[in-house]
């Protein structure tokens, strides 16, 4: 009786074990922008959605507005597993996929179907093949959107409206290269840093998407709003490339499918929102031109699809401009 009983226990013990080795998987996921961005609605329908369709075996937590780091810590926290999952903008990506620099090059993408057929159709997933050997993996491009012009001095109508002006920029090379081009000073900053930037007048001028402006509060210190659109920003939502090999295969495909309808969801939200957006500054003060020469910009800046290809190639762009047909 006493060795079945012991057996029976050792039975037992191993069952705990096996449940305690299926634990669930908590997955960290961090991004830069405020609570109030369309960034973290993406994040709470990641979450929501993950957790449901896999019954609590995969759980996240959401670390906004740069809790663990600028978007460089995140993403180095991402390849190292630190952290798990990073959302951050595509031109913080360059220096590890050089590829992914000509995604960035200043009106390559004429409307935001466009910009989602490439991303998502062969171009943007043999970029997304690149971030392997990073230690990443791809999970889709989110919306950032198209960059707009804000300062304190004036509306900029044509490209001479931009000379002369301290411009914060991000680290985008093709985006310092059209900013220098157009007679700006261009300055490199980590967007936590340039409220307090435009602020203290350190910069008296930048650009980003309409959504990011406002999340950012950058119309509390902008006076001006310029529609230019000068190029489009999309984000990359990367995940450890280990840490997603490591859940079972259909862990994998909920979050895979979950990512991709996050992204969906995310895209549609940006583009139904963003007149409402336009309104909200408005109303705050800051005064809306839509009065742009895109034709004079486009012309001025093409120097800057030079240089990438003299650097690159043209392979790139070519396979860019070929898949928008």
């Amino acid at each position: 009786m006493k060795t079945i009983a012991k057996a029976l226990g050792l039975i037992s013990a191993l069952a705990l074990t096996g449940v305690a080795a299926q634990a669930e998987t908590n997955l960290k996921l961090a991004h830069a922008a405020p609570e109030t961005d369309l960034q973290q609605t993406l994040s709470l329908f990641f979450k929501e959605q993950v957790e449901a369709r896999t019954n609590g075996s995969v759980t996240v937590t959401i670390f906004p507005q740069g809790q663990l780091g600028n978007d460089a810590a995140m993403i180095d926290g991402a390849r190292s597993g630190i952290i798990d999952i990073a959302m951050s903008g595509l031109n913080n990506f360059t220096g590890l996929v050089p590829d992914a620099g000509a995604l960035e090059l200043p009106f390559i993408f004429p409307t935001r179907d466009v910009a989602y057929k490439v991303l998502d159709g062969e171009v943007g997933q043999g970029i997304s093949g690149q971030f392997t050997q990073h230690g990443l993996k791809v999970l889709g491009y989110p919306e950032n959107g198209y960059r707009n012009m804000t300062n304190n001095r004036g509306p900029i109508k044509a490209p001479a409206d931009v000379s002369g002006l301290n411009m914060r920029v991000n680290n985008s090379k093709a985006l310092n290269d059209m900013f220098a081009l157009l007679g700006a000073n261009p300055t490199q900053l980590p967007v936590a840093e340039l409220y307090t930037a435009l602020e203290t007048g350190v910069v008296d001028a930048q650009d980003h998407p309409i959504g990011i402006v406002l999340s950012f509060k950058f119309n509390e210190v902008q006076k001006y709003l310029s529609l230019t659109q000068h190029a489009y920003s999309a984000l990359a939502l990367v995940m450890n490339d280990a840490k997603f090999n490591g859940l079972t295969a259909d862990e994998q495909k909920v979050v895979l499918e979950v990512a991709a309808e996050a992204i969906a969801m995310q895209r549609k939200a940006a583009q139904d929102k963003e007149a409402g957006m336009i309104e909200e500054l408005k109303a705050s003060g800051m005064e809306v031109n839509a009065d742009v020469d895109a034709a004079a910009f486009q012309a001025a800046v093409k120097p800057v699809w030079d240089g990438y290809v003299a650097a690159n190639g043209d392979a790139m762009v070519n396979a860019i401009v070929a898949a928008q047909k």
